[in-house]
């Protein structure tokens, strides 16, 4: 069942984290407010029927640990008692999985609401700069993530709290804006009879992109593994490849500099996610950051605001676990989003 509460109630400890995706899940135990995060190792969405098996394989089953409460990040909207997520067959079920789990909390957040949890607590080391502006401390942060889908999120910096804006922000509109995108436009299939920003910016997206650039091109479209395009791009091995990377990286400049003019993001925009890490270096050369930057007439404000790939191998849990330690600090509305099991 659920209650009325505020996020600064803490959690009983130990919990366990999870950042559920459409491809992957991956799980981490904090037995207290001062311990390490426990990492396990992570599942593969399709071969488990559901969240319940999955952290029971992964973690139960590996460790003496056993938790009492759980933080969960959800790839998909958070309505009601059953959530589905968006790229994948599993429904979330927090009453069944307390139950399954033994657990006496569930709390369920966005999972790019857990990737912006992240942002006030990464180093520099946990980043690469595109441009050389250096993030700042303070100031509302933003976090966009190619993936399965495109996630975004905000992170808003008020008086002593961080309070994170989720949401489904992957699904704008994306349209062309030079010369040469109108061309290449009517070549794009649909999804959902338009072009969103997830329609092209996310592993299926780059091979619609892909798919696009070869016909425009009039080139056999030889590749259909977003990996294997990518791998193509960055070895400069099929022209095609390349230039599709190119069009996403633009594309991906364009959609992060939006949300960050919509956002004000004076603290800077991070890029998360598997598809960001594996191309950093060439977004880094790309025409992503004068993409970001080209939002007249305000680009002198644009290129005051910070860029860089978030190279932390897991930013979500890493989220979790500083929402679980220190709840006073963010201000996440839980309403109708942390379930108690009955008593």
């Amino acid at each position: 069942m659920t209650q009325s509460v505020q996020s600064h109630e803490n959690l009983p400890y130990p919990v366990l984290v999870a950042d559920i995706g459409g491809t992957n899940a991956r799980f981490g135990v904090l037995t207290d407010a001062h311990a390490e995060l426990k990492e396990f190792d992570t599942a593969k969405t399709a071969d488990f029927e559901g969240l319940e098996d999955a952290a029971d394989a992964m973690v139960l089953s590996r460790t003496a640990i056993t938790p009492r409460s759980a933080v969960l990040a959800i790839a998909g909207p958070i309505d009601g008692e059953e959530v589905p997520l968006t790229n994948c067959d599993w429904v979330i079920r927090p009453n069944a999985l307390m139950q399954a789990l033994r657990l006496d909390e569930v709390v369920l957040v966005n999972d790019f609401e857990a990737q912006s949890l992240a942002l006030p607590s990464l180093k520099d080391s946990d980043l690469q700069l595109i441009g050389d502006v250096e993030m700042a401390e303070a100031g509302t942060k933003v976090v966009v993530g190619p993936g399965t889908g495109l996630g975004a999120a905000g992170m808003v910096h008020t008086g002593a709290l961080w309070v994170p804006v989720p949401g489904e922000g992957g699904h704008i509109d994306l349209g062309p804006v030079t010369d040469e995108e109108f061309n290449l436009w009517p070549h794009f299939e649909k999804e959902h009879g338009r072009i969103s920003g997830e329609a092209l910016l996310c592993g299926r997206g780059l091979v619609r992109l892909y798919n696009g650039v070869a016909s425009w091109r009039d080139k056999p479209a030889e590749l259909s593994d977003p990996s294997a395009i990518t791998s193509a791009a960055l070895a400069g091995s099929d022209e095609i490849a390349e230039e599709s990377l190119n069009f996403f990286c633009r594309l991906l400049g364009r959609v992060a500099g939006n949300l960050a003019i919509a956002f004000m993001a004076k603290g800077g925009v991070y890029l998360a996610g598997g598809i960001s890490q594996k191309i950093a270096g060439f977004l880094a050369k790309s025409e992503f950051r004068a993409a970001f930057i080209a939002k007249a007439p305000h680009e002198a404000l644009m290129n005051t605001m910070a860029t860089a790939v978030i190279i932390h191998e897991k930013p979500a849990l890493l989220g979790l676990a500083a929402f679980a330690r220190t709840p006073q600090l963010f201000g996440v509305d839980l309403n109708g989003r942390r379930f108690y099991a009955a008593e």
